[in-house]
C-alpha cells in the first residue's frame, strides 16, 4: 500500500481518550454533536469570580492524551459572546495526570470613576462594568480540544536571523 494513503488513513482515525473522574460526582466532558472539535467540561464546584479576578476552576477529571497530542481548554462561545470571562489556556501535555483545571479570567474592570469624564454613554448598558460572576457546579464552562503536537527535535543558537516580508513589525504594524 502506498505510504502516503497510510498516513492519509490513519490521519483520519479516532482518537482514544481517557477521562478518569477524581470524585464520584465528576461530570464526565461530552459532545452536543457528534461532528463537535471539542468536548463540553463541567464545572465541579461553585466559584465567584469578581472583576479582575482569575480563577482555577475545579473539573474533578483526569485525562489520558493519545501519544503525540495535547489538550487545550477553550472558550465556549455562548459565555464568551454573552460575558466578559475569557478561558486562559496553556496546553494539557500528554504526560499530565493531574486534574484538569479552567482557569478562567473576569476581564470586567473593577468599578472606577475618571475625572474628568471625557465621553458620555447614552445607553448604560453598552458599558456595563463591576460584574461578578457566580459558576455554579455543574454547568458547563469550557471546551476540551485535542490537537497533535508538532514534532519539535532540537533548539538552536544563532547568530543571524532569515529575513522575512514581516521583519520586526509587530504589535498593530499591519492595522488595526
Amino acid at each position: 500500500m502506498d505510504a502516503n494513503l497510510i498516513e492519509k488513513e490513519t490521519q483520519n482515525m479516532p482518537l482514544e481518550i481517557g477521562f478518569k473522574r477524581l470524585t464520584d460526582d465528576a461530570i464526565l466532558p461530552t459532545k452536543a454533536h457528534a461532528s463537535d472539535s471539542g468536548y463540553d467540561i463541567y464545572a465541579a464546584e461553585d466559584v465567584v469570580i469578581a472583576p479582575g479576578e482569575t480563577k482555577v476552576i475545579k473539573t474533578c477529571l483526569a485525562v489520558v492524551l493519545p501519544k503525540g497530542h495535547d489538550a487545550y481548554i477553550k472558550n465556549r462561545s455562548g459565555i464568551s459572546s454573552k460575558t466578559k470571562l475569557r478561558v486562559v489556556s496553556p496546553p494539557i501535555d500528554e504526560g499530565y495526570r493531574g486534574e484538569i483545571g479552567i482557569i478562567m479570567d473576569n476581564t470586567n474592570a473593577p468599578l472606577v470613576e475618571l475625572q474628568p469624564l471625557t465621553a458620555t454613554i447614552d445607553d448604560p448598558k453598552t458599558n456595563i462594568t463591576n460584574v461578578t460572576y457566580i459558576i455554579r457546579k455543574g454547568v458547563k464552562i469550557a471546551q476540551l480540544t485535542v490537537q497533535p503536537r508538532p514534532n519539535t527535535v532540537t533548539v538552536e543558537i544563532t547568530g543571524e536571523l532569515e529575513d522575512s516580508d514581516r521583519g520586526t513589525n509587530g504589535w498593530g504594524s499591519s492595522g488595526v
